[in-house]
């Protein structure tokens, strides 16, 4: 068997039709490929909307435990040389798997493929398109390699990653804590032990929607805490996985700063604290996203710095989110835009 096609689903009876039909319409023979769908304990249709695909996909049913579960239960039941993941919610261009494919048998020596996406709402319309600027080809035996992970890490995630059954068997079992973002424990690791290439093409619809678990346009304390606790995770247990694989700390220093930032960030606008503590953590994110500023935006960051040290952190928090989600920041254009310290991708309309 050449390729598993793994898709997990929890609740998705809206959108996991669209799913499977989007494999079964690959412009490819599927004669080597296979449907395995791993069900996270769905309390709603899917069971009933996926066995009408049956004997063509394979059905597999747990308790709910969250992404991690999922991969744990169905990574060791695919026969496929290579895993192609799929969430429930989101589907395939035509050519997704020819394309992979054709990039695996090209590089023997890489274990992982990513590649560009689409982003769509729930009703399915195209919002953007979100590509990497060209292909990249690369491992973690430099910071710069793992700044390219970094930016290039939403082309990794579960819809885009394609992995050699191989180098799953290295990574198993993933912490069941990873109730989601599985897919970054796993894509970080195969990176590590063999490699990974992206590919600027957009082959997959990314779906928005209320049940986003991971992604989501509205704050919600309880996805946010979720959010802030799993990413804690990863940043615990990530390390010394890497550290194994004899990545350099100044690798995985890099590879983890923005994470960190990420989590202490979610921390005080959730639970408050210490105004020098935000202060210390808007001060690192700005040098670690920025460079090539201009005075006045400086000066602005001066100001905004300011009111992290003169409000309470949950109150500094909720008007930052306010100022983004009113799109405030176009009043500042007096400033000039600041040079992101790493740009690999373009996000265009859909």
């Amino acid at each position: 068997m050449k390729v598993t096609v793994l898709i997990d689903t929890y609740n998705h009876e809206r959108f996991i039709e669209r799913a499977i039909t989007s494999v079964l319409d690959q412009d490819m023979s599927l004669d080597d490929v296979e449907i395995l769908v791993v069900d996270d304990g769905s309390t709603d249709r899917t069971p009933e909307l996926v066995r009408r695909f049956e004997p063509r996909v394979r059905y597999l049913r747990k308790p709910n435990g969250g992404q991690a579960s999922a991969f744990n239960t169905g990574i060791p039941e695919c026969r496929g040389e290579i895993v192609a993941f799929l969430d429930g919610d989101d589907w395939w261009e035509k050519n997704k798997l020819r394309a992979v494919l054709e990039v695996f048998d090209t590089n023997s020596e890489i274990g992982t493929v990513g590649h560009g996406l689409y982003e769509v709402n729930a009703e399915g319309k195209r919002l953007f398109a979100n590509t990497p600027d060209r292909s990249y080809r690369f491992f973690f035996h430099t910071v710069d390699e793992g700044l390219w992970f970094w930016d290039l890490m939403s082309f990794l995630g579960t819809s885009r990653l394609a992995v050699r059954k191989s180098v799953l068997a290295e990574i198993l079992p993933v912490p069941e804590a990873l109730v989601i973002e599985a897919d970054e424990y796993v894509a970080t690791l195969a990176v590590a032990i063999s490699g990974a290439m992206v590919i600027p093409q957009p082959l997959t619809n990314y779906r928005y929607h209320a049940g986003n678990l991971f992604q989501y346009s509205t704050h919600d304390q309880k996805k946010a805490r979720r959010k802030m606790e799993v990413l804690e995770a990863l940043v615990q247990d990530l390390p010394p996985k890497l550290r194994e694989r004899n990545v350099q700390e100044n690798v995985i220093d890099m590879l983890f700063r923005g994470r960190r930032v990420e989590v202490e960030r979610t921390r005080l606008s959730l639970d408050g604290g210490s105004s020098l503590r935000t202060f210390a953590v808007e001060r690192i994110a700005y040098e670690i996203t920025y460079k090539n500023v201009t005075w006045r935006h400086r000066l602005f960051h001066v100001f905004v710095l300011t009111q992290s040290l003169l409000l309470p952190p949950r109150v500094f928090y909720r008007l930052r989110r306010w100022y983004s989600d009113k799109g405030l920041s176009r009043l500042r254009s007096w400033t000039g835009e600041p040079t992101r310290a790493v740009q690999l991708f373009e996000r265009r309309p859909g």
